[in-house]
């Protein structure tokens, strides 16, 4: 365990290459992850930044191919995922332009791409190359390249085309191997083989000794019964104590002592895990969780409450139980209702830190 604070080896704002290895170390010698909070707007953005800044933690902000079109509006065509590639390059700038102001370590990440939406990720790639010949750094930390639906052989060599193009710029690359079962952002699992969400080690030493030749800047999401969405209890069956024994494995690959955790591992589907299944991921190596479906729930509660409590304030512009002729322009201001809509996020990313143990690390 380090007694040093993040703070005092990375600086705040958003954050690259060897300053994101160092986090994720950190997270896994101290024994937690980040969450990453997918976004779809400068406000959900500000709502996550804020809830990591007020318990100190470092945050995630992830934008799905979905998520980055709404970013640039809904009424731009996404023929050939135009609108999805300047709706990530606007999210990423917007992210950079505020981060810092909020004094914690951001990650920018890009969310699941499927090979239908490799021209998505070309698009984004492109933006951090240009990037980096101006300023050093990649636009984005990470991206994530979900070829989970490809046969194993396809999907690490697709991934090693990408990623030798991605270390040269520093910047980290997310593979899924297994799939994560459910629904989200238009991606349909929910009547896989229940056999594929679970990933055998060795697809993951696999996946490990190709990627290790070109840097070690990737991280690895297995599955391990995980499913986008909230379900019933025991609907879901998640196995994290899975990834022990593939760490076991790659480590005596490796030949490093018992215990050891060579590999990143990232939590998807996250959204309605116990507390012990969080945990026994965090201790099997997982530095990073995804949270959306519970942080798109909680952003509409602060909506749906303002309403019903302001039902007669927003049913009329003129006129309200405070008289006929009083003005109701500061109940439909969008900066009030909105900002209910950030406090219930912000309040649910803190749960999602704690639940990480991603607090009070700055």
């Amino acid at each position: 365990m380090s007694a040093q604070k993040l703070l005092s080896l990375v600086p705040a704002g958003v954050i690259t290459g060897n300053d994101v290895r160092k986090v994720f170390d950190y997270a896994r010698e101290n024994q937690f992850a980040i969450p990453a909070i997918n976004c779809t707007s400068t406000g959900t953005v500000n709502a996550a930044l804020e809830a990591a800044r007020d318990i100190k933690s470092p945050i995630i902000i992830q934008f799905s191919n979905g998520g980055a079109a709404f970013f640039a509006g809904k009424g731009l065509s996404n023929k050939n995922q135009e609108a999805s590639v300047i709706g990530a390059i606007a999210g990423a700038q917007y992210v950079r332009a505020v981060a810092k102001a909020y004094g914690i370590p951001v990650i920018v990440h890009s969310d699941h791409c499927a090979k239908k939406l490799l021209p998505w990720f070309d698009g984004m790639l492109a933006a951090d190359e240009e990037y980096y010949k101006a300023n050093g750094v990649p636009l984005f930390s990470s991206h994530m390249l979900d070829l989970s639906e490809e046969s194993k052989e396809e999907n690490i060599e697709v991934c090693l085309k990408y990623l030798k193009r991605m270390a040269a710029i520093d910047c980290l690359l997310e593979m899924e191997i297994g799939i994560t079962g459910g629904e989200e952002d238009g991606v349909n699992n929910e009547n896989v083989d229940s056999a594929a969400l679970y990933t055998q080690p060795e697809d993951i030493w696999d996946i490990y000794e190709s990627f290790s030749k070109i840097t070690d800047l990737f991280t690895i999401a297995a599955a391990f019964g995980n499913v986008h969405g909230v379900y019933k209890p025991g609907n879901v069956k998640l196995h994290p104590e899975l990834l022990i024994k593939h760490q076991a494995y790659v480590s005596e690959k490796l030949g490093k002592p018992a215990g050891s955790k060579p590999v990143y591992f990232v939590f998807h589907g996250g959204s309605g895990s116990t507390e012990q299944e969080i945990s026994t991921a965090v201790g099997a190596g997982v530095v990073k969780m995804n949270v959306d479906t519970d942080t798109q729930y909680s952003f509409m509660v602060g909506l749906r409450d303002y309403f019903q409590a302001k039902k007669d304030y927003v049913a009329t512009q003129v006129g309200n139980p405070e008289g006929a002729d009083k003005p109701n322009k500061k109940y439909y201001d969008p900066r009030v209702f909105m900002r209910e809509a950030e406090k219930t996020m912000i309040t649910r990313v803190q749960q999602a830190c704690k639940d990480l143990g991603n607090v009070d690390r700055l």
